[in-house]
C-alpha cells in the first residue's frame, strides 16, 4: 500500500486532459471476448481496475498487443475454457468488480460462465440480481455454490425475449446486452440504462455486426446474430474525472482549462456544479474554470434549500456526489446531498467533519453541507480512502486544507485515476507518493 502526502493551499494553473472513461472501458474490454477476430481499442486509461482486468484476460488466453499509449489490440481466438472455471480465475474475479461483465460474453460465446462474488468499493450492497435475472430470462440456468461462493450459469443457446429490468443498472444492462447480441431471435430490454457508456458499448457492438435499435433510450431491441467480427473503438473521456477537476479547481481557487471533455456526453454534470455557484464555461469541447474567490449555492425558486441527488441517466451520476459534497464545503449557503443508490457511500464525511467541515449526516443516504464561504480553511488530517470516489473527494479536501495531510490506501484512488499525483503536480499541486506499510489513520 502507498499513501499520498499533500501540502494544502496550493492553487492549480494550466490545462489538463481527462483520461479515457473507466466505466466504459471495463465494458468494452469484456465485449472483445464476443469475437475471435482482433478488436482495437483506443484511449484506455492506465489505472488499476483496467490493468487488473487486462491481466485476467491474458490469463484467460486473450492475446493483447500494445499499439501505443492507451491503444491496444485484443484477440480472443484461443481462450482457455478450463481456466475459466479454475480456482485461480475465481480468486481474481473476487478482487475486481468489473469481472462480473465477463459473464455475458462468456455465456453468449461458450454457453457457460463461472464467477465468484466480485469485489470493489466499500459503499454498501451492490446486488447482482439484475444481471442474473436477465440471463435467466434469456434461458440460462443459474446455480449458486454457497460453499465455494461461486455463481454458475449455463445455456446451450440463449434465446431472445422481452424483459423489464427491476432497476436501470448500468453494468447489468451492459452485461445483458452482451449476452443477447448472439441470442436466437429478438430481445427487448425495457428500463435499460442509457448512460453514454452503454451507448458506446452498443455502437461498438453494431460495428462488430450486432443489430441494436433504440440506442440512447431506455428501451433496447436487440436482433440476435450468429457471429460478430472485429472492429476499432475509441473510448470517451471520463466524465467523473471531468467533474473531479471542476470541483478541484473551485475548492483550491484555481484557474483550470479541462481539454477535450466530449461536452455533449456530460449531460447534467456542468449544470450541477453551476448550482453550487461555480463558473463553468464551455469553450468548444473544453471547459474553462476561472479562479473564484467565492461561489454561492443556488436556492430553488420557492427559496427552499438546494437538493442535489443522483438519478439514472440523463440524471446525475452517483459517482460524482462525493465530489459535489466536498466542493460545497467552501461555498456560500447550504445544500442537501441525497445519495440514493449506495447506503454507505456518504460515511466518509466523518473525515471531512474532522477537518472542520460543517456537515450533518442525516442518515446513510443524505447529508447537509453548510458552506464556509472561505471564512474557515479545512485542517490537515491523516485519512484513509474507503472507495475511489471518496478517495478523490478527500484528495480535493486535502489540497484545499491548511497544512499537510496524509491519505492512506491510495490504491483505491489509483483504481480509477491515472497518475493523478503526477498530473496535478504538473499544475502546481504538491502531492508526494510514499510507501505506507506503517500508515495508520
Amino acid at each position: 500500500m502507498a499513501s499520498f502526502i499533500i501540502e494544502g493551499g496550493r492553487p492549480l494553473n494550466g490545462e489538463i486532459t481527462p483520461q479515457g472513461a473507466k466505466n466504459e472501458v471495463l465494458q468494452i474490454l469484456c465485449a472483445t471476448l464476443l469475437t475471435s477476430e482482433p478488436v482495437t481499442v483506443h484511449n484506455i486509461p492506465d489505472i488499476l481496475d483496467v490493468n487488473n482486468l487486462m491481466k485476467m484476460m491474458t490469463l484467460m488466453g486473450v492475446r493483447i498487443d500494445r499499439l501505443g499509449e492507451g491503444s491496444f489490440r485484443f484477440q480472443a481466438d484461443k481462450l482457455d475454457e478450463q481456466y475459466l472455471g479454475s480456482d485461480d480465475f475465481l480468486r481474481l474475479c473476487a478482487k475486481l468488480r468489473g469481472s462480473v461483465m465477463l459473464v455475458g460474453p462468456l455465456l453468449a460465446r461458450f454457453g457457460k460462465a463461472f464467477i465468484s462474488k466480485p469485489g470493489g468499493d466499500k459503499i454498501g450492497r451492490r446486488r447482482l440480481d439484475t444481471h442474473f435475472q436477465g440471463f435467466m430470462n434469456l434461458g440460462a440456468t443459474f446455480v449458486y455454490d454457497d460453499e465455494r461462493g461461486v455463481y454458475e450459469l449455463r445455456a446451450e443457446r440463449l434465446k431472445g425475449t422481452y424483459m423489464l429490468l427491476d432497476e436501470a443498472s448500468v453494468t447489468g444492462t451492459a452485461n445483458i446486452i452482451m449476452g443477447a447480441v448472439m441470442a436466437e431471435g429478438d430481445t427487448v430490454i425495457y428500463n435499460a440504462a442509457c448512460e453514454p457508456y452503454v451507448q458506446q458499448l452498443c455502437r461498438m457492438l453494431c460495428r462488430m455486426g450486432a443489430r441494436i435499435d433504440g440506442i440512447a433510450s431506455n428501451r433496447l431491441t436487440i436482433h440476435g446474430v450468429s457471429t460478430l467480427h472485429g472492429c476499432e473503438h475509441t473510448a470517451l473521456p471520463d466524465m467523473i474525472e471531468v467533474g473531479s477537476f471542476i470541483g478541484m479547481a473551485a475548492m483550491t481557487q484555481s484557474e483550470l482549462n479541462i481539454r477535450n471533455v466530449s461536452y455533449p456526453d456530460l449531460g447534467i454534470i456542468p449544470a450541477s456544479f453551476r448550482r453550487l455557484g461555480i463558473d463553468v464555461k464551455q469553450q468548444g469541447d473544453d471547459i474553462y474554470i476561472p479562479r473564484q474567490e467565492h461561489y454561492q449555492i443556488e436556492s430553488f425558486i420557492d427559496g427552499s434549500i438546494m437538493t442535489i441527488a443522483d438519478a439514472p441517466w440523463p440524471g446525475l451520476t452517483p459517482d460524482l456526489l462525493s465530489v459535489l459534497l466536498v466542493t460545497a464545503i467552501q461555498a456560500k449557503g447550504s445544500v442537501l446531498i441525497h445519495q440514493k443508490m449506495f447506503e454507505s457511500r456518504l460515511f466518509f464525511v466523518d473525515k471531512l467533519i474532522d477537518m472542520g467541515a460543517q456537515i450533518i449526516l442525516c442518515d446513510p443516504h443524505r447529508a447537509v453541507v453548510n458552506g464556509h464561504d472561505r471564512a474557515f480553511r479545512l485542517r490537515a488530517r491523516k485519512m484513509t480512502s474507503p472507495d475511489i470516489r471518496a478517495g478523490i473527494a478527500l484528495l480535493i479536501a486535502a489540497m484545499s486544507a491548511e497544512g499537510t495531510s496524509t491519505i492512506g490506501d491510495i490504491d483505491q484512488i489509483d483504481r480509477g485515476y491515472q497518475n493523478i499525483d503526477g498530473r496535478l503536480n504538473a499544475l502546481g499541486a504538491h502531492i508526494l507518493r510514499v510507501p505506507s506499510e506503517n500508515f495508520h489513520s
